[in-house]
């Protein structure tokens, strides 16, 4: 099985995420979730139909809150993993005060790749949080 060679090298991608979205029901609990665990202030937006929320993002990958057709929270599908800083335990800390839900705690992956961790959002949404300690 496989794709036969092209003979053509192939150009690396550096990173396989360019942007992430993470849909809503309501926006402003999911800002208001967001911006406490976090402890930052998101920038909102209408576009073509849809109220989005942006992540401040100064260089790399960005993401947004999406409330609009077809944004449907899920705890299933698709797991994001979200960058918690040096020490994802923090951050973690603040997801059940902002009405959120811890489903796993702080898990140690391999001593090269840190930890993770699993929660629910104030939407519904399955996210996961990462950091290095």
């Amino acid at each position: 099985m496989g794709f036969p060679s092209t003979g053509k090298k192939r150009e690396k991608i550096r990173h396989y995420v360019s942007w992430f979205e993470i849909p809503a029901l309501n926006l402003y609990r999911a800002v208001a979730f967001y911006n406490y665990i976090y402890k930052i202030k998101m920038e909102t937006m209408e576009t073509h139909g849809y109220s989005m929320a942006l992540f401040p993002a100064d260089n790399g990958i960005g993401g947004a809150i999406v409330v609009g057709e077809g944004s449907i929270p899920s705890a299933t599908g698709t797991l994001v993993y979200l960058n918690a800083g040096k020490d994802l335990a923090p951050v973690l800390g603040r997801v059940e005060e902002a009405g959120g839900r811890v489903i796993l705690g702080k898990t140690l992956i391999s001593e090269d790749d840190g930890y993770f961790a699993l929660f629910i959002d104030s939407e519904g949404n399955k996210l996961a949080l990462h950091s290095l300690k």
